[in-house]
């Protein structure tokens, strides 16, 4: 299943790849007006979460050959 979708990721264009990551902002403003007691949330948590969510994905491209 990886395989496949390795496959067509890699037919993705820069420009395909941005619109992506647009879709996801606007996706999260989304989630953001529906529960406005997200914003609430401590930074330091917010960091720790992004920390964690950050490591593989740098270690696989900065690390790993």
């Amino acid at each position: 299943m990886f395989e496949k979708m390795n496959e067509r990721a890699k037919k993705l264009g820069y420009w395909d790849i941005g619109l992506v990551k647009w879709s996801v902002i606007f996706f999260t403003i989304i989630i953001v007006k529906l529960f406005p007691q997200l914003l609430k949330i401590n930074y330091p948590v917010l960091i720790v979460l992004m920390a964690a969510c950050a490591v593989r994905p740098l270690y696989r491209f900065w690390m790993k050959k």
